[in-house]
């Protein structure tokens, strides 16, 4: 939301700045009497903080602008889910162990089962 108002700010200080150059005309000086008015120095600050502000932002996410950032909350259901993945399984949720199951099972070869089965080298040929 700063975001937001810095950019609406950034925005009014550069069509203030187009009006100075095509009209010749300040339109803060002309709502607060002249320029040198406290209140104009004061909307001048702002104007050029929130450019500073915008320019800065951009160029810490690599030149893009995001003028509206959406908090994450997190949801009873997310938190829900958090708490059911950290439980063990119960007995139904786990897979019935039956006959067909066991005869289909094949066991991953290991490391040392692979290096057992490489073919031995002929020392002979030496």
């Amino acid at each position: 939301m700063l975001t937001f108002i810095a950019f609406v700010l950034m925005i009014t200080g550069g069509i203030n700045w187009l009006l100075i150059g095509l009209l010749q005309y300040d339109f803060i000086a002309g709502l607060f009497g002249f320029q040198a008015s406290m209140f104009s120095r004061l909307i001048y600050i702002i104007f050029g903080s929130s450019t500073a502000f915008v320019a800065l932002r951009t160029l810490l996410n690599k030149g893009t602008v995001k003028l509206f950032e959406r908090r994450r909350k997190k949801s009873p259901k997310t938190s829900q889910t958090l708490e059911n993945n950290n439980q063990m399984p119960t007995e139904a949720q786990q897979p019935a162990h039956n006959a067909q199951n066991l005869a289909n099972f094949q066991p991953f070869e290991t490391e040392n089962q692979n290096h057992n089965s490489l073919p031995k080298q002929d020392n002979d040929r030496l």
